[in-house]
């Protein structure tokens, strides 16, 4: 069996990765903005290595299904340094390693740093012409150096030689080493900015504006979408990157498609079988998910539920449209009205309910979990846990999803 890496290049040019024991060990540029993949068996191992301007930087350490049947990696600066780079599971930021604004705090710590501090540096640390630092040599060159890195990036990234050839290591170091949760795709992510996994990111918008009756039999797979909001809506599809039994590797970066809905107004949008993820209000987050599958497999109906967990931008329903009546979700605005301590705004400035389980922005609100309890239940939208939701079943393999 064999899982995905992505690499994600967020920074504004184009930048090239040394790869060790997978893609033929053939280096690889990645556009940018843009995001590459590797097939990685699992049982296999290898490295990605950032290259700048030739030598060797940042790189992520990744072993595929290992001992326990867990994945194990680790984000390491042990050959150099000239860009950012985080290194999880994908849908697990818990998983995450590596410091995301490294050669930040290394700029800081250097413009603090004593004289003698960077005379001693001054054959490992390489400047531009304000002064900045553009790019580390080896730490494990360098013992002064690896002393120095330890003042910013102690326990983010693996810095020394670690647990090698009789010595015991860096406890830091070692800890970096830990087990990820299970086997599943790996995410990593660079960038000469914050190189935190995006929670979103543009995709191509798809204009569907012939209105659509929810009492008109449709012959394909897929979802009639309504807005009843007063103002047109764009919706984003995500189609899940894994499926387990009874987990997902939730996408969170790559919408397909993105539908425009006019205001009060509904619209037939066509799926695959086998698409299994959610639809919710444009591409940021928190956000309502709606999250269903076209055709199961145990059998073959449309399946869906209602979720707050990655937060609330607004009601949401989901029902079936095979003639059964089922039925599920909530109808009222509960945005309004929250307490300020259960409301996190959307980067576009946009409030909304703030997530119950945390993500790689903020960890659980409590208050939005009082509150969601209080004014929906568990029993109609996943606030936490997975268990309790009404499923709802289409055996037609359509549902109608409706965002209030």
């Amino acid at each position: 069996m064999s899982h995905t890496i992505f690499i994600q290049n967020l920074s504004g040019h184009k930048q090239e990765f040394e790869i060790h024991g997978w893609n033929n060990n053939h280096n690889m540029v990645v556009g940018a903005g843009q995001t590459s993949t590797i097939n990685a068996p699992d049982g296999s191992s290898g490295a990605i290595i950032a290259l700048h301007d030739g030598h060797e930087g940042e790189q992520a350490e990744i072993t595929k299904n290992g001992f326990g049947g867990n994945d194990f990696f680790d984000l390491s600066n042990i050959m150099g340094a000239g860009g950012n780079m985080t290194v999880q599971q994908v849908n697990k930021p818990a998983t995450r390693k590596g410091d995301p604004l490294f050669m930040q705090h290394l700029n800081k710590a250097w413009h603090r740093a004593d004289d003698g501090t960077k005379r001693s540096l001054r054959d490992c640390i390489h400047l531009d012409r304000k002064g900045n630092v553009i790019r580390i040599d080896a730490i494990k060159d360098f013992p002064q150096l690896e002393k120095f890195v330890r003042t910013f990036a102690d326990g983010k990234t693996y810095i020394g030689v670690g647990a090698w050839g009789g010595s015991p290591g860096n406890t830091n170091d070692n800890n970096q080493s830990s087990a990820g949760q299970g086997n599943t795709n790996i995410q990593v992510t660079y960038n000469d900015g914050d190189a935190s996994p995006p929670s979103s990111q543009a995709a191509p918008v798809m204009h569907f504006q012939k209105p659509v009756r929810r009492d008109v039999q449709h012959s394909r797979p897929g979802i009639i979408l309504r807005n009843h909001r007063n103002q047109r809506q764009e919706y984003a599809f995500y189609n899940n990157y894994w499926n387990g039994n009874g987990t997902a590797g939730a996408n969170f970066d790559r919408p397909d498609p993105v539908v425009t809905v006019n205001a009060n107004d509904s619209m037939f949008v066509s799926l695959p079988e086998s698409f299994k993820g959610r639809v919710q209000r444009g591409t940021q987050l928190p956000a309502t998910w709606v999250e269903f599958q076209i055709s199961a497999d145990n059998d073959g109906a449309a399946h869906g539920d209602i979720s707050l967990q990655q937060g609330c931008d607004g009601a949401a329903t989901i029902s079936a449209t095979d003639g059964s009546g089922r039925s599920n979700g909530f109808t009222h605005d509960i945005v309004s009205g929250a307490p300020e301590a259960a409301i996190q705004k959307k980067p576009d400035g946009t409030r909304a309910l703030a997530t119950t389980v945390g993500n790689w922005m903020s960890g659980p609100n409590q208050a939005a979990i009082d509150w969601e309890n209080k004014k929906v239940g568990q029993r109609k939208a996943y606030i936490v846990g997975g268990t309790g939701t009404d499923d709802v079943a289409s055996s037609n393999k359509r549902l109608a999803v409706d965002f209030y």
